[in-house]
């Protein structure tokens, strides 16, 4: 018999987690990958609270501040697409393990940072090194658990520590920031990263694409990755310099002649960094689509529901993040039920629905009032939203990647996070806007900083993002089709020596109706 690499029979691919006892340490590996992608996550929003902190200890303006938010945004935006493809052609376990290592450093080098720019400068490592370690721990996790319920349910697993992390992050940062210092909040991550290194050898085997080549469209990679980051910039410094300002014109103007060189070395390119074939799986291209404006709504509410109970309702950073608790347990509540749900409904009758009621927690959200009380004002929207969010994000995911071939995985991955973070980005940017602009102004022409003031301008933005998730649940409709996602016409799944017939019927058992 011929034999291929590392001397597997041809055309044979090696299991994610495989051997003996493989499905035995399938559980033990999802939480591995699951604790990882709530790190990657945590990190988004952890640093928030210590804010007031670091600006003291280094001296930084408020400009120089948001910028240590911004610089890991920036840099997990722009380089998903690259992380994703690259864990597929390399190795999801090398790549995988190599963001971590960046993840880690990064993180040790931003609490030992003595200046704002050794900081931001760590956080956009930081980033980097998240980029590449999310789309490959999906990309495992697709490639270790087959299409049909057990996938649901590790999608389940996923979207629940992903969804809570950015809630939990301000418990985190809170309590780090209050009992041990700012730099902790950095810190934290080394010890945990390190340890899921030392452990992914054991639980997890290398897999990657079989067939093809293995160099990365360079030319394309460095459009995509310069074009996204030029995007996510003009996003995040729209709302400063304002949406029709030069300067913002001309970034969006940059960011799309790299977006539009980017598409035309794709179609040329023999081994293209996104084939775009890949959107001929509908299932793909309409979660992708839901997701952008999903996460539009969903990041800008945690913001603001941190902003109202600091701002308006007095609370001290760490009373703020255990507000936070009843939105995280919500989200994994949620989320468990989600699994189920997509298995018996279909994702097309529970993403819709999740969006729903989103859309009804966030308008609740819109009432609130200068002189209330969490009990009040945020306890019964919060829990609403988390039960819309646990439920759409499970099966948003879902949809992302079912009827992919697994050797595009880490490809997929890459491009539902992109839609993850591109979308906060710029429903951020654009409700931050609407806050603004219904915000009354203060004599010297900024806006008001009294509770009222700050309120109305809260009310506006969560009535946008309710109308941002109403949109999304009617795109989910339009876009996500009932039947089980095809893959593209010519494409070959890995193979793994199962008829086709079965894959087929898992994608059916996935979530997808057989009706039209």
């Amino acid at each position: 018999m011929a034999r291929g690499r590392q001397g597997n029979p041809t055309g044979v691919r090696k299991a994610t987690v495989a051997g003996e006892g493989g499905h035995r340490r399938r559980p033990t590996a999802l939480t591995l990958l699951a604790v990882t992608q709530f790190l990657v996550v945590l990190d988004v929003a952890i640093v928030n609270v210590a804010l007031p902190s670091i600006g003291s200890a280094l001296a930084l303006s408020q400009e120089d501040l948001s910028w240590v938010v911004n610089a890991y945004v920036l840099t997990f935006g722009g380089f998903l697409l690259l992380g994703g493809r690259t864990a597929d052609l390399l190795g999801r376990r090398r790549v995988f393990m190599t963001g971590l290592v960046v993840f880690a450093a990064a993180s040790l080098a931003g609490g030992l940072a003595q200046s704002g720019g050794q900081l931001i400068a760590a956080r956009a490592l930081q980033g980097l090194g998240a980029a590449i370690i999310s789309p490959a721990a999906l990309s495992i996790v697709v490639a270790t658990f087959p299409e049909g319920p057990e996938r649901s349910r590790a999608m389940g697993v996923w979207a629940a520590v992903g969804g809570s992390g950015g809630a939990a992050g301000v418990l985190l940062g809170g309590v780090l920031t209050g009992s041990l210092g700012w730099e902790w909040v950095l810190w934290v991550n080394v010890p945990i990263a390190l340890a899921v290194v030392a452990l992914v050898p054991v639980l997890i085997d290398e897999s990657r694409a079989e067939g093809g080549p293995r160099r990365p469209d360079l030319a394309g990679a460095a459009s995509a990755t310069a074009g996204l980051s030029v995007l996510v910039y003009a996003l995040l410094g729209a709302n400063d310099a304002g949406w029709g300002s030069s300067r913002t014109i001309a970034l969006f103007a940059a960011a799309g002649v790299l977006l539009a060189a980017f598409a035309w070395i794709e179609s040329r390119a023999p081994a293209p960094l996104v084939p775009f074939r890949i959107f001929r799986v509908r299932a793909l291209l309409g979660a992708n689509v839901t997701a952008l404006i999903l996460f539009g709504a969903w990041f800008p509410a945690v913001f603001f529901i941190s902003l109202y109970l600091q701002r308006v309702l007095g609370y001290e950073p760490l009373t703020a993040g255990l507000a936070f608790l009843p939105l995280s347990l919500g989200i994994i509540l949620s989320t468990r039920v989600a699994s189920a749900l997509a298995t018996r409904l279909g994702v097309r009758s529970v993403l819709p629905a999740g969006l729903v009621l989103m859309a009804a927690g966030l308008a609740w959200l819109g009432q609130l009032s200068p002189g209330g009380s969490f009990a009040k004002e945020v306890l019964g929207p919060s829990l609403l939203l988390a039960a819309g969010f646990g439920l759409a994000v499970v099966t948003v995911f879902v949809a992302a990647m079912s009827g992919v071939e697994k050797r595009e995985a880490g490809l997929a991955s890459g491009l539902i996070n992109t839609s993850q973070q591109v979308g906060g980005a710029l429903g951020l940017a654009v409700l931050a806007t609407i806050a603004t602009a219904h915000t009354d102004v203060a004599p010297g022409g900024r806006p008001s900083e009294t509770p009222a003031a700050l309120t109305e301008g809260y009310q506006a933005a969560f009535l946008g993002a309710a109308g941002l998730a109403l949109t999304a649940a009617l795109l989910a409709l339009a876009l996500i089709p009932r039947r089980a996602p095809s893959r593209p016409r010519g494409s070959s799944e890995e193979t793994s020596g199962a008829p086709h017939g079965v894959a087929t019927h898992a994608v059916d058992a996935q979530g997808f109706s057989r009706g039209s």
